[in-house]
């Protein structure tokens, strides 16, 4: 298939909100979409892509194929102008860096890009690099996971080696049997966005460790880190961690500040990064800050728009430009503060919402989604799919921001019957 001269990029993994982000940027027909033909399929994405003026095409390639890079380039055509290749998704994040250095163009570099995708590499790049984190281990089964605990206290996490979105990670207390719980992380399958590959199945088992949590947003470019940005992050007290709050900027001490960038840039520079974003997760413990994992692509859960609303600009407008081969983004200072906060409800079918016209008009409101309607059923919060809507507020700062969200997601009820009593009635 001959490509459009039109085409002046490459989004690899099909993402709306990617997508939002380069229509507002990108003239018409200028975005060619890389996906798995098993994720077109369930996630109905030819029908999706054609809303949008920006995109030229959707092809079916091996974009989740970590193993065999190579395949995507030579199943991809490059396109006579392009200009620059991202991923628009996790599990885009190998083949979009293979694209960027087969065809010329700044990227994260094919090994760096590999290293952020697996969490097992990334443990034994860091440590290497002698980065805090936690003790931890490859595993293939609960038996592996009860000789770790022996070693490293009963306490510790259990996840899959390259999932997103606290998909199958667990954190288990001393007494946990870990036999029984081993399903859910085993059995954890992102079935709508990824596709199935033989090596797709790998398992971490990590010392568990206690403290506030934090993420570090950067951008680099020629692997030099400039504009950065530290968030707060708040997480749900289970087995299951899902995020339920963030806040730009996190407003920690100096010090503190600068021992997490200074371990960033570390972290940049032992994995080879080159051009794009980085978002690393990291809890503070009494030594400092102990690395969590760290992505290769631009973070979820809205934090981009926080950081807009926090800093200005547009984080998604710099990264674009220093992977089109612009020069560097460096660091600026915040101008208030923005903060989300996920709204959640007991498990059941949706009875009524309320609350939403006064929330609306709360102080600092930004926005208001509310993702469930009355009939729908709310399911346990094991990942970040099941949140039930969000909130976004600003603020003079970022603790001003977190309480006026906190304000507003607290005037939104999600009233749920339950469902089994519910079925049992009809």
């Amino acid at each position: 298939m001959s490509l459009s001269d039109s085409i002046t990029h490459v989004l690899v993994g099909f993402s709306v909100g990617s997508l939002s982000d380069l229509e507002e940027r990108l003239p018409e027909r200028s975005v060619l979409i890389l996906e798995e033909s098993s994720v077109i399929e369930a996630r109905r994405a030819h029908e999706q892509a054609a809303k949008f003026r920006c995109v030229a095409a959707l092809l079916e390639a091996p974009t989740q194929d970590e193993e065999h890079p190579e395949r995507v380039v030579a199943a991809v055509q490059r396109p006579p102008r392009v200009q620059a290749v991202m991923p628009g998704v996790e599990y885009g994040v190998v083949s979009a860096a293979a694209l960027a250095d087969a065809w010329g163009v700044p990227g994260a570099g094919l090994a760096a890009a590999r290293v952020f995708r697996d969490k097992a590499r990334l443990r034994a790049v860091a440590g290497a690099a002698g980065i805090a984190q936690p003790a931890w281990a490859e595993v293939s089964g609960p038996d592996e996971v009860e000789r770790f605990r022996s070693v490293h206290g009963r306490a510790c996490v259990i996840k899959p080696g390259n999932s997103q979105a606290s998909l199958g990670v667990q954190l288990l207390e001393p007494d946990d049997d870990v036999h029984a719980l081993w399903s859910h992380t085993a059995g954890a399958r992102d079935t709508r966005q990824r596709a199935r590959y033989a090596d797709a199945d790998r398992y971490l088992v990590e010392q568990r460790l206690y403290g506030p949590e934090v993420s570090v947003e950067v951008l680099v470019h020629q692997g030099v880190v400039g504009f950065r940005n530290i968030t707060a992050k708040t997480v749900l007290q289970s087995r299951y961690p899902v995020e339920l709050a963030h806040t730009v900027p996190a407003g920690l001490p100096a010090a503190t500040e600068e021992a997490l960038y200074r371990a960033v840039r570390l972290l940049a520079e032992a994995a080879g990064f080159r051009n794009g974003v980085l978002h690393a997760e990291w809890i503070l413990g009494d030594g400092g800050p102990y690395l969590v994992e760290c992505a290769a692509r631009l973070p979820g859960d809205n934090i981009p728009q926080l950081i807009d609303l926090a800093y200005g600009g547009s984080l998604a407008d710099d990264l674009l430009g220093i992977l089109e081969g612009g020069g560097p983004v460096g660091p600026r200072d915040p101008l208030g503060g923005a903060a989300i906060r996920f709204l959640s409800s007991p498990p059941g079918v949706v009875a009524e919402v309320l609350g939403e016209e006064k929330a609306r008009a709360a102080k600092g409101v930004h926005s208001v989604h509310v993702g469930v309607a009355p009939g729908d059923t709310v399911r346990p919060t094991t990942s970040s799919w099941e949140r039930a809507g969000h909130v976004i507020a600003t603020g003079a700062d970022g603790p001003d921001a977190a309480a006026n969200a906190e304000d507003v997601a607290g005037r939104i009820a999600v009233v749920c019957t339950d469902g089994a009593a519910e079925e049992e009635r009809r």
